[in-house]
């Protein structure tokens, strides 16, 4: 079992990556709650909701799967349910899931009784590498994605690769482009281990599973460790994600998967930089070839750049009316800039069938 540790002072925790540890769920869990509340959507459940039967004393809520489910609706009824069945202070919440049940689980786990603990466990790529660690917990308001949160901590994260086995191909897609990120953000030579190593990450080796989301997980613990609350350092995790979380707002999350929406919005932000002259054409054009090469369609024509500009105005990683963007400047390099409305909409007109 590989072990890292997220340094937050009081708030610090481990993450535990390893096959099989659902095996000792038990003992991983082992701590002074009263009770747990397992939080998971039907899809899982059907899965793998037999672990669950070593816990001694549990609740299980379970929820529909997919972005919809980030929602006040399904929030104040998850929060309902654990009220009716007992939850007090001394109760955990456990996330048994992806992205989206980690998120609302999280959030939940931080409002209810002003904040009860509550420990990660992501079935999903990209929950694995990314979504499950640093305390990031939200649902969705009209549309715009994450946009009522807290930061939440997990008391600890257990990340157990046997998911992976029966993950969807477009899931393991989606988490592939969470992993180049990190490479792309913070550490060149990763970059280059993915590139290299893609065909074994598609077949799902083991050590290089478990290499790779350790590897993700170091990088985000570095990261998250200085700068908790995103008020520097931590943004470059928002690379993709400007446009990548626009798209996904304006299909109503019905179209993009998470992690494809990122692919595509790496994609673009990284045509973004080449225009605005920030990053050498080599290095862009060896980012650009390998996202094409993952299998998304690319393709967004169908979205006016006008309507694109509208909704990232109301992105909450905005400054003073300006768009936030992270762009690659270099290898395993990238910074933010903050563009006004004209300036964004004269650098994303892309529409022309010459994209790059």
């Amino acid at each position: 079992m590989e072990r890292v540790k997220i340094d937050l002072g009081k708030n610090s925790y481990d993450i535990l990556i390893g096959k099989n540890l659902l095996k000792d769920l038990k003992t991983l869990l082992d701590g002074n709650l009263e009770q747990y509340f397992i939080i998971t959507d039907k899809n899982v459940d059907a899965l793998y909701g037999d672990y669950l039967n070593m816990l001694d004393d549990y609740e299980k809520i379970i929820i529909e799967p997919g972005e919809q489910s980030k929602s006040i609706d399904v929030m104040t009824d998850v929060l309902k349910q654990m009220l009716e069945k007992g939850a007090t202070r001394r109760s955990g919440v456990v996330s048994f899931g992806g992205g989206v049940v980690g998120d609302l689980a999280g959030f939940c786990s931080a409002i209810y009784m002003r904040g009860i603990p509550f420990v990660q466990i992501p079935t999903t790529l990209l929950a694995q590498v990314d979504s499950s660690v640093g305390g990031k917990t939200a649902i969705n308001l009209l549309h715009y994605k994450n946009n009522v949160g807290a930061f939440h901590q997990p008391a600890k994260v257990i990340i157990d690769t046997v998911f992976l086995e029966t993950l969807p191909h477009r899931e393991l897609l989606s988490g592939i482009g969470e992993i180049v990120k990190y490479g792309i953000i913070y550490d060149y030579d990763f970059f280059k281990y993915v590139v290299e190593n893609i065909e074994q990450i598609k077949e799902r080796n083991s050590d290089v599973m478990i290499y790779i989301i350790k590897r993700c997980c170091e990088i985000k613990a570095e990261i998250v460790s200085q700068d908790e609350k995103e008020e520097g350092l931590r943004k470059i995790l928002n690379f993709g994600h400007t446009i990548g979380h626009t798209l996904e707002g304006m299909s109503s999350f019905s179209k993009y998967a998470h992690g494809e929406a990122v692919i595509i919005g790496m994609y673009y932000e990284t045509i973004m930089a080449k225009r605005l002259g920030i990053v050498n054409d080599k290095y862009a054009e060896r980012i650009l070839g390998f996202l094409s090469g993952l299998g998304v369609d690319l393709n967004i024509d169908s979205y006016p750049v006008s309507g694109l500009v509208d909704w990232m105005l109301k992105d909450k990683k905005n400054v003073g009316g300006k768009i936030s963007f992270i762009l690659p400047v270099e290898e395993g390099k990238v910074k933010e800039l903050l563009l006004e409305k004209n300036e964004v909409l004269k650098h994303m007109s892309f529409w022309d069938g010459q994209h790059r």
